[in-house]
């Protein structure tokens, strides 16, 4: 066992115990008191000096002047209520179902290690706690705020788990997640009495024609080697069985791990809206609800390297190849711009009694995972800069 390892088990029951705190108070997005509180309190019991970046991000350093790594944990939960009977379950109607809870507190051991280390860092550590993950918005904010600078970010890694087996560490070569685009259409008609639809634009006969015609981008305008996922996964519109509606709302998302396949599929969705309504004497406003996100882009250099870094504080063949994922993740945002790495840690597979994966409001997770996590999180750092320094 490597003496990373060791020290992040000895501190296991520490970092388990801000995981079941942070657990039971969730927030969601930008808002993140109670959360932002806890990491501040913590990470400056430990010797750090905080600094606020953007709406609601967190970002401290260790170590000394030269090469920095940043490392990346995002806070915030989703909109869900918990079903898992926890003892510490949720305290609201929102939860941490996608491990949050046990990134931040990972991170906050490795913050802990670092600092009981720092003497031995050859450059710099900088942490970043993130915000809005979920919304896809909180990298963006955080890289315009500047968390890559003052210092200079020159690699950077993101842990996330996965419903796999605990202990684990899965990775993809070059593109692991695809980019994020939400997006909702807007059919306008003219609404009436449904005895009558020669007085009346009907614009679920449009939302439904416009629904079939984008199925041909991905089947007939892209090609078939390329990955791309257009859904639309809601549709709104009506009140009353025998009233046409004067509007449809639907909304959906674009994923893709090609840039220019992104913003092909992007300007056909405006396309397609607005020409299949106009053939149904309808109106379409197509609205894309936030900037969006690219692809996640895993540096291949810092991927060999980290791969081994990782290897030899957890143990050979830790690591393994994933197939790419067709989800997103916004730390794509910092891949575009430093060298970054984004690896994925079991948490407990099915096998292993863990039936549920992320997003469910049943999902449990190993918490012996945690304390590796954070071994990860500071050995890969240390090791990184070792080599760079």
């Amino acid at each position: 066992m490597s003496d990373i390892l060791f020290r992040a088990r000895e501190l296991e029951s520490y970092g388990i115990a801000i995981r079941r705190q942070i657990h039971k108070n969730p927030e969601l997005g930008f808002e993140l008191p109670k959360t932002i509180e806890l990491v501040e309190k913590e990470l400056v019991s430990l010797g750090y000096e905080p600094v606020r970046c953007g709406k609601a991000g967190i970002t401290a350093a260790a170590g000394k002047p030269g090469r920095t790594f940043l490392l990346r944990a995002d806070m915030d939960a989703l909109p869900m209520k918990e079903e898992t009977g926890l003892e510490f379950a949720s305290e609201n109607d929102c939860m941490h179902a996608c491990g949050h809870d046990i990134h931040t507190s990972a991170l906050l051991v490795a913050a802990r290690i670092l600092k009981e280390r720092e003497e031995e860092l050859q450059g710099t550590v900088k942490l970043m706690f993130q915000p809005c993950e979920e919304g896809v918005a909180g990298a963006l904010d955080m890289v315009r705020a500047g968390v890559l600078g003052n210092p200079n970010a020159d690699a950077a890694m993101a842990l996330h788990v996965v419903h796999e087996k605990a202990g684990t560490v899965g990775y993809s070569w070059t593109t692991a997640c695809a980019s994020s685009d939400v997006f909702a259409i807007t059919v306008k008609g003219k609404g009436g009495h449904g005895a009558a639809p020669h007085n009346c634009v009907d614009p679920i006969n449009t939302a439904v024609h416009i629904h079939m015609a984008l199925q041909a981008v991905n089947s007939r305008e892209v090609h078939p080697d390329e990955m791309l996922v257009l859904s639309i996964c809601e549709i709104h519109g009506g009140t009353a069985s025998n009233i046409f509606p004067e509007t449809v709302v639907m909304k959906g998302t674009i994923r893709t791990m090609n840039p220019e396949v992104r913003s092909f599929a992007k300007d056909r969705l405006v396309q397609i809206a607005k020409q299949t309504a106009a053939a149904f004497r309808a109106e379409a406003a197509v609205e894309f609800l936030h900037e969006g996100i690219p692809p996640m882009r895993n540096d291949t250099i810092l991927l060999q390297e980290t791969t081994g870094y990782i290897n030899r504080i957890l143990g050979e063949d830790t690591c393994y190849e994933l197939p790419r994922m067709t989800g997103s993740e916004d730390f794509s945002v910092v891949s575009q711009l430093v060298p970054s790495v984004l690896y994925w840690v079991g948490t407990g597979s099915e096998e292993e009694g863990y039936p549920y994966g992320v997003h469910d409001p049943r999902v449990t997770f190993n918490e012996e995972s945690l304390h590796k996590m954070a071994a990860i999180y500071a050995g890969t750092a240390m090791e990184w800069l070792r080599e760079h320094s």
